[in-house]
């Protein structure tokens, strides 16, 4: 009798498991049986712990587009970080927390510190949620770049660019959407929890612009414009539907070709959502190491290897506090924004989100860049302790 596919799949993680072991020569774990189209948050479920954590304090030159360096000769505080790091790795019961994957840091432009526990891989993307939002609005910025939207298009109805749609049977006010307001999470569509179930049970109708066409006909009809903001599918699936609708081939081929690749971005996947364009809330998975230039490219204003990547205006206002979102909270197109007090000074930090622990930390005063990635349930606790175990790491050599 043959044994099953998932007997196979666990026998070969034996086999390269075994033969990794964590020998001490200074090279990141590594995935060897797979690539990023076996990449799923179900698969991602299935690598085994790391026998211990891996850290290292002068990362390997991957020739990943990266530039490298080492913690405290190019910056940093050796002793606080790998206390933090350290306190990452240890064991915890708690399913909340104490799943840290991966921990990485960037300060002026290098890569400084590189670490991965329990599922954390150095060459297999890691599944994001929520920050597939972030991602989704920087493909918005390179499609201005690239001169297939403006920045005053931004302030259009979504509409105007989806020409498939059916105008006569929209809800009252969802004709004056723009792209301003769906990237802030404010375009106050309002599903009802039946529209939602008769939807999804009807897949077939949500092909290509139906899923734009659901959400614009179903929601409640809409009185005004201030504000309200609701954290939502609704709003990056409008911007994902723009996105396919301007870009020369698809949406997807767009995002391969013109924002990953010249970014030396090739080992990633992104799931496909109900309209067949790629999902734009959630369902990205990118390496740790790619994740952290999308920082880097943050930082400097949109610019990647001396070239305008995105358009700086773009990215300053994708990153600024255009809405309030909830405390101390704000949102720009769908990228966070706080300003933590740290003994006694404060620091503006822009953040990508994700939810079960996927994070891209920006520190811009500190020109400091830190991600981390998680398999928690919800966000774990990093968004409130990181910044005060690692920005006095950095404030003190900056």
């Amino acid at each position: 009798m043959k044994p099953s596919r998932s007997i196979l799949f666990l026998f070969a993680f034996f086999l390269w498991f075994t033969a990794l072991g964590q020998a001490d020569n200074g090279l990141a774990p590594e995935v060897t049986d797979l690539n990023a189209k076996d990449v799923s948050y179900e698969r991602e479920k299935d690598l085994p712990y790391l026998e211990k954590p891996f850290f290292s304090l002068n990362p390997r030159d991957r020739k990943d587009g990266l530039s490298v360096g080492s913690l405290g000769e190019d910056g940093g505080d050796k002793k606080l970080v790998l206390e933090y790091a350290r306190k990452l790795a240890e064991s915890s019961q708690n399913p909340r927390i104490g799943k840290t994957d991966s921990l990485l840091i960037a300060y002026k432009g290098k890569l400084l510190f590189e670490s991965y526990f329990r599922r954390g891989r150095a060459n297999y993307p890691h599944y994001q949620m929520s920050i597939t939002k972030s991602y989704t609005a920087y493909a918005i910025g390179r499609a201005i770049q690239l001169g297939h939207l403006s920045m005053e298009d931004l302030h259009k109805p979504v509409i105007s660019f989806l020409k498939d749609l059916d105008s006569s049977k929209l809800a009252k006010g969802t004709d004056r959407i723009t792209l301003h307001q769906a990237m802030q999470m404010s375009s106050r569509i309002r599903l009802p929890q039946k529209k939602i179930q008769g939807s999804i049970k009807q897949p077939e109708l949500l092909r290509g612009q139906g899923q734009a066409q659901a959400y614009l006909q179903f929601s409640q009809p809409i009185q005004n414009y201030d504000g309200n903001f609701k954290y939502q599918a609704a709003d990056p699936v409008l911007t994902m539907q723009v996105l396919q609708a301007v870009v020369p081939g698809s949406a997807d081929s767009f995002i391969r070709d013109e924002l990953l690749k010249p970014m030396a971005i090739s080992n990633y996947f992104w799931q496909e959502d109900l309209s067949g364009y790629p999902k734009s809330a959630a369902g990205s998975s990118f390496l740790s190491r790619d994740m952290l230039k999308m920082g880097l490219l943050t930082l400097n204003k949109g610019k990647w290897k001396g070239k305008q990547h995105l358009p700086a205006k773009f990215v300053k206002q994708a990153t600024s506090a255009l809405t309030h979102s909830y405390a101390d909270n704000s949102y720009g197109y769908f990228w966070w924004s706080q300003n933590r007090e740290i003994e006694g000074k404060k620091y503006p930090v822009v953040q990508g989100r994700g939810a079960g622990g996927q994070f891209i930390f920006m520190f811009p005063t500190l020109d400091l860049v830190v991600v981390a990635t998680a398999h928690n349930k919800g966000m774990g606790n990093m968004l409130k302790e990181l910044p005060p175990r690692l920005v006095p790491a950095f404030a003190q050599t900056k």
